[in-house]
């Protein structure tokens, strides 16, 4: 098949788990022999269009007027992927568009229509579920783009039972319009050089005698890093010999800072900000224990790169990572929101280094043989091929409103917006 992916960051550009997930997703999808051209953001470091890992990547174009206003942002970002896939198309014979999330929905939508293909969205998180609820106007704007995104598309994947049954709840989705697809790690991508001596690097951190405790994210409110400095005076005055890394950056970053120094914890936490990623093996293969506080999280795809290098995990029980971990199988889990807990959990493996190593030993079993990406590129490839079957089937075109297979249900907080036509199932 030929599938043109809309993502509106690819790597080297990484902010979030995004980026990684639509890479590997198509070069695995690449592997099984399909061909894949991805519509992503500029990155001043990349040209415009290169092949890397036999995936098509074809970079925006902006040169526009300045936006007034993040929404008008996101409009240029599609009139820059809308450029690309105009001369795409009068060279490509596309089966299918696949489009992550609401910032590429735009340009999605109109390639839908004007190229007669069918459209398949991924939602990886929500609006509502990022902020715990949709308080002022720039939210529910971007809550309806998501919610219209799930509307014009086929199908939806998403990547845990928790996402699928957000999507339902508050979109209103019916069940055979949503599919859930886990996600994946490469292992590979997490090997450190070998024989590389990282004695030195480690030091930088902790001294050879003192476990180290690893968390990597975006430094928000919903990744839960304050609950990791709130449980450190506990774990502190039970296990001496410890110290923590935050890496990440983020809108919180300052305000952890001055967390960690009104509790006093500046000699225990070292905050790196933003590292790359020959950085990030380094910090994972030196690392005792790596920790994820999140109060939301639709999968958690860096609890799984922390398995895939045999870090032992400690993890909320929250969305999809409580469905990745199984407490005191391949991970401990504490209680969302609660420091507390977290303590309690990171102290136990602390404490038991054997125990660590067993759970970290089952964690990397099942990511060989649930998470890896080989798998998960041949179940997306399954429903690309039942997608394509069932609009054939139809023969009706798909961007006529007969095509409808059921009644589309709006939202009642949609309804003013939208009326209807167009689309889908």
């Amino acid at each position: 098949m030929k599938i043109l992916m809309v993502s509106w960051e690819y790597p080297p550009q990484v902010v979030g788990g995004l980026a990684r997930h639509v890479q590997e997703l198509s070069e695995a999808l690449v592997a099984r022999g399909h061909t894949v051209h991805v519509l992503t953001g500029p990155y001043s470091e990349e040209p415009t269009y290169s092949v890397v890992g036999g995936v098509h990547v074809h970079r925006a174009r902006l040169g526009y007027p300045d936006p007034r206003g993040f929404f008008v942002s996101v409009l240029n970002l599609n009139f820059g992927f809308l450029e690309q896939a105009v001369a795409l198309a009068l060279q490509e014979n596309f089966d299918i568009i696949h489009c992550h999330d609401w910032l590429g929905a735009y340009a999605a939508r109109v390639l839908k229509h004007a190229l007669n293909l069918p459209l398949i969205a991924t939602i990886h998180a929500t609006e509502y579920g990022r902020n715990n609820g949709l308080h002022n106007d720039l939210q529910r704007q971007i809550s309806d783009s998501e919610w219209w995104l799930t509307y014009e598309s086929w199908k939806v994947i998403c990547c845990s039972k928790y996402m699928a049954q957000e999507l339902a709840s508050f979109f209103q989705l019916p069940p055979d319009k949503i599919q859930i697809l886990p996600n994946g790690v490469d292992p590979q991508r997490f090997l450190v050089p070998e024989g590389e001596d990282l004695r030195f690097f480690r030091r930088r951190y902790a001294a050879d005698h003192q476990k180290l405790v690893f968390f990597v994210g975006r430094i928000v409110r919903e990744k839960g890093a304050q609950d990791l400095l709130a449980a450190i005076p506990k774990i502190k005055a039970y296990y001496r010999d410890v110290r923590f890394v935050l890496a990440g950056r983020g809108p919180l970053l300052d305000e952890l800072r001055h967390l960690a120094h009104n509790l006093q914890l500046d000699d225990l936490v070292s905050f790196t900000g933003y590292v790359d990623e020959s950085t990030l093996n380094k910090l994972y293969a030196v690392a005792d224990i790596a920790v994820y506080p999140s109060l939301y999280e639709p999968f958690g795809i860096v609890a799984l790169e922390a398995m895939a290098t045999g870090t032992p995990v400690v993890v909320t029980d929250v969305g999809g990572l409580g469905e990745i971990v199984v407490h005191g199988v391949n991970g401990l889990k504490a209680y969302t929101g609660n420091s507390n807990s977290l303590a309690d959990n990171l102290l136990t493996l602390l404490h038991k280094p054997d125990l660590a190593r067993e759970l970290a030993q089952e964690a990397l079993r099942d990511v060989h043989s649930v998470y890896n990406w080989s798998k998960i590129a041949q179940q997306t490839e399954d429903v690309y091929r039942r997608v394509i079957a069932e609009v054939q089937e139809k023969a009706t075109p798909i961007i006529q409103p007969a095509c409808k297979l059921q009644e589309t249900v709006v939202p009642s907080r949609y309804a003013a917006n939208f009326s209807g036509g167009g689309l889908s199932r």
